[in-house]
């Protein structure tokens, strides 16, 4: 079968002219190619049946060239991206290659596509900013910190103001016999009494009566405590210095009297102590009242007990007790007696205990 070869106006070969038969078929034509035009089915006009009379004859006669598609019909900007497939060629029709020039304009508006609206964003890198940051924070810093130590270096130091006594005077010699300054008596100076024998500031005893005198160190004083090893260690560390005890009996009733030294400090140990014995006498197993308000004293108070401690085979065991402190010294007095003490016998004895003071 002999076949003519036709090309279109681009200079593109195009399809083999179809079989004697073929051609006859009214309503089958070929699309037609426009000019510079990609070969897609979805754009290019689509080919009138022609006349009866326009039907082409055999091979022989086929034109040397391809009908031109109108141009009005040429689209401006082709974009085969989204274009469906073309139908099938008719049958017996050759494919059409594929060219350059028809895939040249895809390739280009892909280049351009901008990017998918839901595609993931590279993830900013913040830690060199961070650093670069806290290196300039310290930097500013240390910079500072060294002008302004520099410029305080560099100014004149401040005079300190000048002290209230700037010498003090001393006698060259001591001064004669005769002109000292005479000591301070016991009124100006209260250590001048305390000081010295602390037996002679215990309040007498009655006349008639035999009293016993004892001056001793903490032992002496720690063992009159149930709690001998635990007021043994607290007394000590209270600057515990020394006590004086007086003691006599008339009939069944005793009596003590102790006056408890302690040395000078930051503190007043006397009356830090005589505060811890009056903080239990309210409770029960001691006076289990308040108290009274021992006159002349600020917070030293006298007691008799509500209750009287018996024991079976023994004789009730009525007490009273009287605490206060004066300076350095704490005064602790106890009457215990068989029958009920009246609150008017620890009371006085206590008011003379303190005028000795």
């Amino acid at each position: 079968m002999n076949t003519a070869d036709s090309t279109d106006a681009a200079g593109r070969p195009g399809a083999a002219a179809e079989e004697p038969g073929a051609a006859e078929e009214p309503g089958a034509a070929e699309a037609p190619e426009a000019a510079g035009a990609p070969a897609t089915a979805q754009d290019a006009p689509t080919a009138t049946a022609p006349a009866p009379d326009a039907i082409p004859s055999p091979a022989s006669d086929a034109p040397d060239v391809a009908p031109e598609a109108p141009k009005d019909h040429a689209p401006k900007n082709p974009d085969t991206r989204d274009a469906p497939k073309a139908p099938d060629a008719a049958p017996g029709a050759a494919p059409a290659p594929a060219t350059d020039a028809a895939t040249a304009p895809d390739a280009a508006a892909s280049a351009e596509l901008p990017p998918a609206q839901g595609a993931p964003r590279p993830a900013r890198r913040w830690g060199r900013t961070v650093l670069l940051i806290a290196a300039a924070a310290v930097i500013g810093v240390s910079a500072g910190t060294a002008v302004g130590y520099r410029i305080q270096a560099d100014r004149p130091p401040t005079p300190l103001p000048p002290l209230n006594q700037p010498g003090l005077a001393y006698p060259a010699a001591p001064l004669p016999k005769g002109e000292e300054p005479h000591p301070l008596t016991a009124a100006e100076d209260r250590r001048v009494k305390t000081d010295g024998d602390l037996r002679k500031l215990l309040a007498p005893a009655p006349k008639g009566v035999d009293a016993r005198d004892e001056l001793g160190g903490l032992p002496v004083y720690a063992v009159t405590f149930e709690s001998k090893a635990r007021m043994f260690s607290a007394l000590a560390e209270e600057e515990f210095r020394r006590v004086a005890i007086r003691h006599w009996r008339e009939g069944d009733r005793k009596t003590h009297v102790r006056l408890v030294q302690f040395h000078p400090g930051y503190t007043n140990a006397a009356a830090d102590h005589a505060e811890g014995q009056r903080s239990y006498m309210t409770g029960d197993g001691h006076a289990g009242n308040d108290g009274a308000v021992l006159k002349g004293t600020a917070e030293g108070r006298y007691y008799v007990y509500d209750k009287p401690n018996r024991k079976p085979g023994y004789l009730p065991l009525y007490r009273a007790r009287a605490v206060f402190h004066r300076g350095d010294i704490m005064t602790d007095i106890w009457i215990y007696d068989s029958k009920p003490i009246p609150a008017s016998a620890i009371r006085t004895l206590a008011e003379r205990q303190l005028e000795r003071l």
